[in-house]
């Protein structure tokens, strides 16, 4: 076998080097800015929308962030990669699908509490068992055919979809269990419980990808897969583990998304893809990998819910919203952009 050359060792040392700089640094004045956009909108929007500063506005903002939310934890993941998964609805969906099917199929009316608690595990673990294997099916097409990870996860998008669609014949499927379904509205010192899970979530996969050898493999190969290879991290197998990690946040996105609604259908959060990708981007993911924070990726979630609270509140339609949130993201883009040609006109 031929040793890897002195200069490529070289540019993975200086890669490496780099990336942990930025590791350590972060984006400058990402964070804050970010912290001083969300508190102008809250100041604003309370000055010209009656009672938004109010229990009842954030209590809304509790109940309805988390499925967003755990849906762009399972974008920023391969975003990272310089990836992308543009299969995470669909997964989310069929995951549900499953897991409802199971409960309606198997409890009868008149089950005992063991019964009931028993087949609602078995649909729990079915679910998982479905998302690892799309999580595993999806990361080995990336990492051993070298086709790009839009072409592969587009392809397992509309293969999910086409049988989400055909076995329920696009309806669908309700019949959870009340004791499931009782935890939409359960709370946890007077915080809703999906929003809970949506901060331990986040926290989990932020210490993964900040202080885990595998976090900090996923910005490298972000960064420059060539170099990495050089470091002897073996490239494969950690973008199987990022398709898979993503697939698994979605099952968790599937698990708010069955108390949320008490139900389950091909269709739901279809307009959210998109939205996901918008809000790593705002939140200083590089769409080109190597360098995002979950931090970050929560502070842009919490700006766009505060835009489309405050604009359902004015009275505004939600398309509307969402062209807003449109030209928020090519703004970002474009701003990303031209930072660099602003800094060598200033530096002149």
């Amino acid at each position: 076998m031929a040793e890897p050359s002195t200069t490529g060792l070289d540019g993975a040392n200086r890669g490496l080097a780099d990336l942990m700089t930025r590791l350590r640094t972060g984006l400058p004045g990402g964070h804050a800015g970010l912290a001083v956009l969300l508190l102008a909108l809250i100041l604003g929007f309370s000055a010209f929308v009656p009672n938004f500063l109010s229990a009842g506005t954030l209590q809304s903002f509790m109940y309805q962030l988390p499925l967003l939310g755990l849906l762009s934890l399972a974008m920023i993941v391969p975003l990272m990669t310089g990836g992308l998964n543009l299969a995470i609805i669909a997964t989310t969906n069929q995951c549900a699908l499953l897991m409802v099917w199971i409960m309606r199929t198997m409890i009868a009316p008149d089950a005992g509490a063991g019964t009931v608690f028993a087949i609602i595990l078995l649909a729990l673990l079915a679910g998982l068992a479905l998302c690892l294997v799309i999580g595993l099916i999806t990361g080995f097409l990336v990492a051993y055919t070298g086709v790009h990870p839009i072409l592969v996860t587009l392809g397992t998008k509309s293969l999910i979809d086409g049988i989400s669609i055909y076995l329920t014949r696009g309806m669908a499927l309700s019949g959870i269990p009340d004791a499931f379904a009782k935890a939409g509205n359960a709370t946890l010192l007077g915080v809703p419980l999906i929003f809970v899970i949506l901060i331990v979530t986040a926290v989990i996969v932020g210490v993964i990808l900040k202080r885990t050898a595998f976090g900090i493999s996923c910005a490298m190969i972000g960064s420059n897969i060539q170099a990495t290879r050089y470091s002897t991290i073996d490239t494969r197998r950690v973008l199987v583990g990022v398709y898979v990690m993503s697939s698994v946040t979605c099952f968790v996105a599937a698990l708010v998304m069955l108390v949320t609604f008490n139900s389950a259908s091909a269709d739901y959060a279809q307009s959210y893809l998109l939205v996901t990708i918008l809000a790593a981007v705002l939140g200083g993911v590089d769409p080109f990998g190597g360098f995002g924070t979950v931090g970050g990726l929560m502070l842009a979630l919490a700006i766009l819910q505060i835009i489309s609270s405050g604009f359902n509140q004015f009275g505004l339609s939600n398309y509307l919203t969402v062209a807003i949130w449109g030209a928020i993201l090519i703004l970002v883009v474009m701003v990303q952009t031209l930072r660099p040609h602003f800094r060598q006109l200033l530096s002149k």
